[in-house]
């Protein structure tokens, strides 16, 4: 098997030895201003390239916003590739938090774009969502399976108008929540029945709780399926309060975090990494 067919999870959970901790590459505005970067495709370049030689060493994971690149249209998309090419030389482990997500022939060239080895834009895992149902997302996940790759599907976010969307109850009796929990973690069996980390996973907002989405009543079945955590530092989210929030799933969890380490800035960025690394490893031990 060569490294990159390698599943995502396998390698999520070698990441995990060094660290549960996710970087956010976020270049808001204001940030590249406290950088004393320029907002264009440069300063977010430079932000970004900057992040990922902080993280590296440090963590084993990093997660760009996509949307900030693509405000700047190709030019963004040329820096984005330049920070995702860093990333893959530091032999980081990259989240791309892109929400992309349709039907058919649309999905599978998300899938192409993301998700196949060589492309300019190539992550490891990559944010989805299912409001069309998980199983549009099937050619993704082909592409993901073949390729070592992952996916994290959108499941309880941390905004609070999605809540009414994501607590609704089917006429199945469960949460919309709960139902696509359970679509992602059928695409995880082969791993739950030899003990390992799956490579499809929930994005679940760390300032959740889980009976809110009927999420505590999954049980075993989601024991293999990965969490993508954010919500820590400037949203109210505590490493502390990991367990409490995601029990049996704690140990699964990506722990991320962006505004609460980018704001040290270029020169403070390595040390608030490592503070933070120390910080949730304390919280999970």
């Amino acid at each position: 098997m060569t490294a990159a067919a390698i599943p995502f999870g396998s390698r999520l959970a070698e990441a995990f030895d060094r660290s549960r901790l996710c970087i956010g590459i976020d270049p808001h505005p204001y940030l590249l201003d406290a950088w004393g970067l320029d907002r264009d495709a440069r300063g977010l370049e430079r932000f970004g390239r900057t992040v990922v030689e902080a993280a590296a060493g440090r963590v084993r994971l990093v997660k760009p916003q996509v949307a900030f690149f693509e405000a700047l249209a190709s030019a963004g998309f040329a820096a984005l590739e330049r920070v995702l090419s860093d990333a893959r030389d530091a032999g980081l482990l990259v989240i791309g938090d892109a929400k992309r997500g349709d039907i058919g022939s649309t999905n599978d060239g998300y899938a192409s774009a993301w998700l196949t080895p060589g492309s300019p834009l190539e992550v490891d895992a990559l944010t989805v969502t299912a409001y069309t149902g998980v199983g549009a997302l099937s050619g993704m996940i082909d592409t993901a399976r073949a390729a070592g790759k992952g996916l994290f599907v959108l499941a309880a976010t941390s905004n609070p108008e999605s809540a009414p969307v994501q607590t609704a109850v089917t006429g199945s009796g469960d949460t919309v929540a709960h139902r696509i929990a359970l679509g992602v973690s059928e695409h995880n069996a082969d791993a739950a029945r030899s003990g390992r980390l799956g490579s499809f996973g929930l994005v679940i907002g760390a300032t959740k709780r889980l009976v809110d989405y009927g999420l505590d009543s999954a049980g075993g079945e989601l024991d293999s399926t990965p969490v993508l955590a954010p919500g820590y530092g400037v949203q109210g989210a505590r490493f502390d309060d990991i367990p409490s929030v995601f029990g049996r799933l704690a140990g699964n969890t990506v722990v991320s975090v962006s505004r609460s380490v980018l704001g040290a800035g270029p020169a403070g960025i390595g040390s608030a990494i490592e503070s933070e690394v120390a910080a949730v490893a304390e919280a999970t031990a």
